[in-house]
């Protein structure tokens, strides 16, 4: 890869950087982090700005609505977006980062005629139906059935840990059309909405007080057919193109914000005299490094999924085993030096840190992803 801008490159970013300058001071104020209709309000909202002006899914493809724009270019959104202290996706991620990558990749033409353009101008929020009471980082153990009827799905079960079910339109919903096959080989996957008959919503309160996940209990909720990405019993082929973008370019944006974080605490300890400390400066420096590498890989993610068509690949999972621990040990220098102060749950720091202890499970926990390094990277035989 060449990470140097080209003059087109610098010019975008130039352009980019003038227009988050006018545009983020007319910003309305941020909603309290609970209140997740003000909360989706306000990411739509953001979503629908960036959509006007251009920015709206620069990397996706053209006929999925996209800009068809390099890798590169995308990169340069992020760190210019990010250092500018705009919105992140929020309420959109799921679709903007998970189902639509995935319906632009393996969607037909009029499937991503219907949902993708409703998510990148901001009108549709979607949630992940994947993890299961008894098939959390065993995924594919799930239990929640589709029986066929004519031209529907008739869907019964429950799913866990739903991301933002309750202010969602439609769900990213992994179920079981043939209980007699083998686990990988029975599972489809569909897009459900949200305002289906049989559907309830039952939000879950996090350690940090807020509600982005939910129960979500399913009674023979009809689903159509048509609303299938890929085909029946193919789920888990599509279902690692989605965990490919959720672990390999989702996270792509945190990690400049980690970047920044870090550069935040240099300044306070320096501000407090704490700078002298030599274990503390080699520590910053060392998470410096290592945030400089991830997001070196970050760089060649994005363009390995470029290069193959959209998706990833395992070598996503590398990035998301380190990056979660590397969040965690990020946050806990924090709570060092900011001491006493890193215990006010007012401050964003605080939230943070208790959002990063659930990295090393969610999207898959460390042990998942160490297993997928072994096996489809460096090709160890499977353990017993």
């Amino acid at each position: 890869m060449d990470l140097t801008d080209s003059p087109e490159e610098a010019e975008f970013r130039a352009q980019l950087r003038a227009w988050l300058a006018r545009t983020l001071p007319g910003l309305p104020p941020k909603p309290p982090p609970d209140d997740w209709p003000a909360r989706r309000a306000y990411d739509l909202g953001w979503q629908r700005t960036l959509h006007d002006a251009g920015y709206a899914g620069l990397h996706w493809p053209v006929d999925a609505g996209g800009h068809g724009a390099t890798p590169t270019r995308h990169l340069i959104f992020l760190e210019e977006t990010e250092r500018a202290g705009a919105p992140y996706v929020g309420a959109n991620f799921v679709g903007l980062l998970h189902a639509g990558p995935t319906i632009a990749a393996e969607g037909t033409s009029e499937q991503r005629a219907r949902w993708l353009p409703p998510v990148l101008r901001g009108e549709e929020v979607w949630c992940q139906g994947f993890s299961e009471p008894g098939a959390g980082s065993d995924l594919a153990s799930l239990r929640t059935r589709a029986r066929r009827d004519g031209d529907h799905y008739v869907v019964s079960g429950s799913k866990l840990w739903t991301s933002h079910a309750e202010v969602a339109d439609w769900c990213e919903l992994l179920v079981r059309t043939d209980p007699g096959a083998p686990k990988h080989r029975g599972i489809t996957w569909l897009a459900m909405p949200m305002d289906a008959p049989g559907v309830t919503v039952r939000p879950l309160r996090t350690l940090a007080g807020s509600h982005e996940f939910a129960e979500v209990f399913l009674d023979e909720v009809r689903v159509p057919v048509a609303n299938r990405v890929g085909a029946e019993n193919d789920g888990w082929r599509v279902t690692l193109v989605t965990l490919s973008f959720e672990r390999g370019t989702a996270f792509a944006g945190e990690v400049v914000a980690c970047r920044r974080l870090l550069r935040e605490l240099a300044r306070a300890a320096r501000a407090d005299g704490r700078w002298d400390d030599t274990p503390l400066r080699r520590r910053l420096g060392r998470l410096n490094a290592e945030f400089r590498a991830l997001w070196r890989l970050t760089q060649w993610n994005v363009s390995e999924a470029e290069r193959t068509g959209g998706a990833p690949g395992a070598g996503g999972s590398v990035f998301k085993l380190r990056y979660s621990h590397a969040r965690q040990e990020l946050f806990d220098a924090a709570a060092e030096i900011l001491g006493p102060d890193s215990l006010d749950l007012d401050r964003p720091w605080a939230l943070e840190r208790l959002s990063s202890l659930s990295y090393t499970i969610a999207a898959g926990t460390s042990q998942i992803q160490q297993n997928i390094v072994a096996e489809r990277i460096l090709g160890l035989p499977k353990g017993r």
